[in-house]
């Protein structure tokens, strides 16, 4: 829960974050109602896991049927009342971006406390 220099605050609400982001982006992808509770229901570990199990199921069906059509079918939500549009390719890639870029903060954040990082490296992940 300790704040921590850079980032959006502690290394608990960066972990919801990455979940409900992430989540919230396959959910617009799929036309689907986004996921908005507040991260003081969350405010643990193993309640940040549940959540995160509880969404994996959908985001994996969904990244499992990802095929080339999909890279440029395009999305438009409204952002600060305007409309934009964004290719789902270019979100996808986006969301890989996302949570490379936490994992590097999460590394050094653990640092700090002493603690060896995971690895950043996308091999042996059974991402195929």
């Amino acid at each position: 829960m300790k704040k921590h220099t850079g980032g959006i605050g502690g290394i608990l609400y960066t972990l919801f974050h990455v979940v409900t982001v992430e989540y919230n982006w396959i959910c617009e992808m799929e036309e689907k109602p986004e996921y908005h509770y507040p991260f003081e229901e969350y405010a643990a570990l193993q309640n940040v896991q549940a959540l995160s199990d509880r969404f994996h199921d959908e985001v994996k069906s969904f990244i499992s049927s990802w095929n080339s059509h999909l890279e440029s079918r395009v999305l438009t939500t409204i952002t600060d009342g305007e409309p934009e549009s964004f290719k789902y390719g270019e979100i996808m890639r986006h969301l890989i971006a996302h949570e490379i870029h936490h994992e590097g903060q999460l590394s050094v954040w653990s640092r700090e406390l002493g603690k060896a990082p995971i690895t950043a490296n996308l091999i042996r992940r059974g991402l195929f």
